[in-house]
């Protein structure tokens, strides 16, 4: 028995406009950020100049992807914005690092939104926690005497 153009598109996975409904977005349908926007902008730009610039360039992303690999260390600080730095570098010549970079600012835009919809108290509860991490940090330095400069 022959299948009809709709039993065919629901086996062959095609979803029906009508039927999705719940309000989800595809990745493509979102917006993008308007960093993810500029790097199209710039990469466009990047792809025009000379070869020699290019591997500089390739390779200067290279040392900061590790240079924020090696910083990143055991607590978050600037090793994550130079992993950041060095992906968009990367990014210019590279679509994996794009790709990359895009779930990157993704993930920052919904952290940034959570953090607006917190309520005060939440606020309140993260500060006194931070503030609480920094101290048990201090309190461990000065007891098991690490040095908090290198000297």
């Amino acid at each position: 028995m022959p299948m009809t153009e709709e039993q065919a598109s629901r086996s062959s996975g095609a979803l029906d406009p009508s039927s999705a409904d719940d309000g989800s977005e595809s990745r493509s349908e979102r917006r993008k950020p308007k960093a993810i926007e500029k790097l199209e902008e710039r990469r466009e730009r990047h792809l025009r100049r000379s070869r020699p610039y290019r591997v500089a360039v390739v390779i200067v992303g290279f040392v900061v992807v590790l240079g924020g690999i090696v910083t990143s260390g055991p607590v978050p600080g600037p090793g994550f914005l130079l992993l950041i730095v060095g992906l968009g570098l990367l990014a210019l010549e590279f679509r994996w690092a794009a790709r990359l970079l895009e779930r990157a600012a993704e993930y920052g835009d919904r952290a940034q939104e959570r953090a607006g919809q917190a309520s005060t108290t939440q606020k309140v509860l993260a500060g006194v926690a931070a503030a609480l991490a920094v101290a048990a940090f201090v309190v461990a330095a000065i007891l098991w005497d690490i040095p908090l400069l290198p000297v």
